[in-house]
């Protein structure tokens, strides 16, 4: 029997300092370090144009992160969008940890299943109140709400209409605006 060997985040950063992984994309998830799938220009599209947008929406209200990292227990994902609590300060010595963060947005091209599956038991796990997924193919927005265990209690298929955070429940986020070709 294999038994693979599981690192914690403590050990994940040292990794990181000795430069093993430079010129290498990767994130720790589960104890495990997993090498990210590149970027397909839609993607890096749409995720900048959605942080722009989201910046604009919630100006000093939330700190909104592009693909850096988020400390979990024995994880650290860098998710597309991190909406975290202000200010951004806070995060010059660490990441933001599950209480920080308002809402994780992944965008999916080509990790549809990966961000529904292990990243979606991650951060419900972690305590993460609110996760979406942006299914590119399909044009729709996964909302996860409610995390219970290693799963939320809520899921909603958002093809159109407009998103309200539930941190931020008077602004609305339009769904089209992640798949605006501006």
């Amino acid at each position: 029997m294999k038994t693979l060997l599981k690192w914690t985040v403590k050990e994940y950063h040292h990794l990181i300092n000795t430069g093993i992984f430079v010129n290498r994309h990767v994130e720790l998830l589960h104890g495990e370090i997993v090498e990210m799938s590149p970027e397909s220009p839609i993607h890096t599209q749409i995720t900048e144009t959605s942080v722009e947008h989201l910046r604009s929406l919630l100006k000093d209200l939330a700190y909104v992160r592009e693909a850096h990292p988020i400390t979990l227990s024995n994880s650290e994902p860098q998710p597309d969008i991190a909406i975290a609590r202000p200010p951004r300060n806070n995060y010059y010595q660490r990441h933001p940890y599950p209480e920080d963060i308002f809402l994780l947005i992944e965008i999916a091209n080509t990790t549809l299943g990966y961000d529904l599956g292990e990243k979606k038991q991650a951060y419900a796990k972690a305590g993460i109140l609110e996760y979406w997924v942006v299914d590119v193919e399909n044009r729709q927005i996964y909302v996860f709400r409610h995390p219970q265990a290693d799963n939320y209690e809520s899921e909603v298929i958002f093809r159109q209409g407009k998103i309200n955070p539930l941190a931020f429940p008077d602004i609305s986020v339009s769904v089209s605006s992640f798949f605006a070709e501006n």
